[in-house]
């Protein structure tokens, strides 16, 4: 290796060395690179192999690799989802002494597909409007603790599968600045370029006839205007009622709960007459279901993932009248016996399929299908070896997914009901 290469990493990995930092990245060999789908980027971007696992490499200006390695480490410890910086290389040289251009380098989000990849064919309605919703939900984050993205898009996220739903995670943070706190005329801006950056993506997947013929992408992308809207005056507006109503106060917190978020202070003031009250969160983070499963059972979930285990365990709680046991006591009865049984039961050769707190929620809502369908209530263990035959094993990996397939299989699957609780019938590819 030609030059004298420098290397920054908060953690060291000594097979970062081994790496051919001496070439530029388009002509990396093949044994080294992962072949990943990988959304549009105005730099260069490859996946390799590292030490058991993927990295994701962007080649920039040193200047710009270096800030958005700490702009990175920075959201980390804030707690923002986002993908997890590994190091910084520059001082790059080719073998006749050259430079080149140094090089961010990040961890590739395991089960996490650039909105693309998501599907082979076309793009749904149903989940166009899904991830502009997760997107809203991660852009909302961002700015209560104070971050100006700059550039929101599709293509700068990242997208993991949670309960039905979508997890957003940022991936390019080369245009973002943190503030003590942003102005309305800052989110107004970012929220703009979120909704301009939508519907250009969304249009050109329609060029290339991947854009389902019902779905109208001015309308979607307008939807993040919307959904941003109202998830924002929920968690930060005030309310004011009448003194008498003092249950609104519990109301608002487990509303607030319901989205996902907990509230560290909640500033409550009377008027002179005592007879209003006004309410306001001051710190609103999110997470809470993902707090309250970890804290009971160690299990690390999206979300909504979250959410829906607590729900299997709450009405585990209550078909075996445990009601007046130690919560974490029978949490751990419930992760032995259901839980970790079913991780168990899919085969080695599925389990890359899907994060098992996803395959747990995808199998619960298959044996109410089936359940449904043959009108009695279906054994557990029945239920696994049916969602494994007929559901997973059409699945492409999402944990590390080659170039995406172009087959598809139409197969019934209970992921997704109407308000009337009807199945529908989607098709997987």
């Amino acid at each position: 290796m030609a030059g004298s290469l420098s290397i920054t990493s908060a953690t060291v990995d000594s097979a970062l060395l081994d790496l051919p930092w001496d070439l530029p990245l388009d002509l990396w060999p093949d044994d080294v690179i992962a072949a990943l789908p990988k959304g549009i980027s105005r730099h260069l971007v490859r996946f390799a192999h590292l030490s058991g696992y993927v990295i994701a490499i962007k080649e920039t200006s040193e200047e710009f690799a270096k800030g958005e390695y700490d702009m990175l480490r920075t959201l980390q410890r804030l707690d923002i989802p986002c993908v997890e910086p590994v190091a910084v290389i520059t001082n790059r040289t080719d073998a006749e002494g050259e430079p080149l251009d140094a090089a961010l380098v990040t961890r590739h989000l395991k089960f996490s597909l650039p909105y693309r990849a998501l599907y082979s064919q076309t793009l749904r309605p149903e989940t166009a409007t899904r991830l502009v919703d997760a997107l809203a939900v991660l852009l909302v984050r961002l700015h209560i603790i104070g971050f100006f993205w700059g550039d929101v898009s599709l293509s700068n996220t990242l997208f993991r599968r949670d309960a039905g739903s979508f997890a957003a995670y940022l991936v390019d943070a080369e245009t973002g600045k943190l503030y003590g706190s942003l102005s309305n005329g800052q989110r107004e801006h970012d929220l703009e370029i979120a909704r301009v950056n939508i519907a250009g993506e969304l249009l050109d997947l329609a060029a290339g006839n991947r854009l389902d013929e019902n779905l109208d992408p001015v309308e979607v992308s307008n939807g993040i205007v919307a959904a941003y809207r109202s998830l924002w005056t929920e968690l930060t507006g005030a309310e004011s009622f009448e003194a008498s109503e003092r249950w609104r106060i519990t109301e608002r917190v487990d509303r607030l709960n319901e989205l996902g978020f907990d509230i560290e202070e909640l500033a409550i003031k009377t008027d002179e007459s005592g007879t209003k009250v006004r309410i306001q969160p001051k710190v609103v983070d999110a997470g809470h279901h993902q707090r309250r499963l970890l804290r009971l059972t160690g299990l690390d979930a999206g979300e909504n993932q979250a959410r829906r285990l607590l729900n299997d365990l709450d009405s585990y709680t209550a078909t075996y009248n445990k009601q007046d046991l130690d919560e974490e006591m029978v949490a751990h009865e419930w992760l032995a016996q259901v839980f970790e049984p079913i991780v168990r039961a899919i085969p080695r050769d599925l389990k890359g399929k899907l994060e098992p707190a996803e395959v747990f929620h995808q199998l619960l809502d298959h044996r109410w299908f089936m359940s449904q369908q043959e009108a009695r209530d279906v054994p557990l263990a029945e239920a696994v070896t049916s969602y494994v035959d007929t559901i997973l094993r059409h699945r492409r990996d999402e944990a590390t997914v080659i170039d995406p397939v172009t087959g598809t299989i139409t197969v019934p699957i209970a992921v997704i009901r109407d308000d009337d609780d009807e199945v529908d019938w989607r098709t997987l590819v």
